[in-house]
């Protein structure tokens, strides 16, 4: 059943949260804590992503400033999987986010990024 609660999931939500964070994403180090060796990225351009370009593609990028993000919903898969959805408001455009969060750790074993067309 999906919920808005966070309650429940509050260190996958600061994970996550703390990969939109331009100081976490330049940390190699942290974020590499907080990815699966195996995991992989479907990015809004439809490029996938494996673990070793998003860490090294994360320690480049620039400065930026942390995104706003509204609509969590958490849905319990097994007692070690969580599937976290939520929506993030860009400068030009909106976009929707799905990870896949073991909760030991919590890592992140997967995660994908929809743009949401200009009405």
């Amino acid at each position: 059943m999906w919920q808005s609660d966070a309650s429940e999931f509050l260190a996958v939500q600061d994970a996550e949260l703390a990969l939109l964070s331009s100081t976490v994403r330049s940390d190699a180090e942290h974020v590499s804590s907080l990815l699966a060796d195996d995991f992989a990225e479907i990015g809004r351009s439809g490029r996938r992503w494996t673990y070793g370009e998003t860490v090294a593609a994360l320690q480049v990028e620039g400065p930026r400033a942390t995104p706003v993000t509204s609509e969590w919903l958490f849905y319990r898969l097994s007692s070690e999987l969580i599937l976290v959805t939520y929506r993030l408001h860009g400068t030009d455009h909106d976009s929707r986010h799905s990870s896949l969060w073991e909760l030991a750790g919590p890592v992140l074993r997967f995660h994908q990024s929809t743009s949401i067309p200009s009405s």
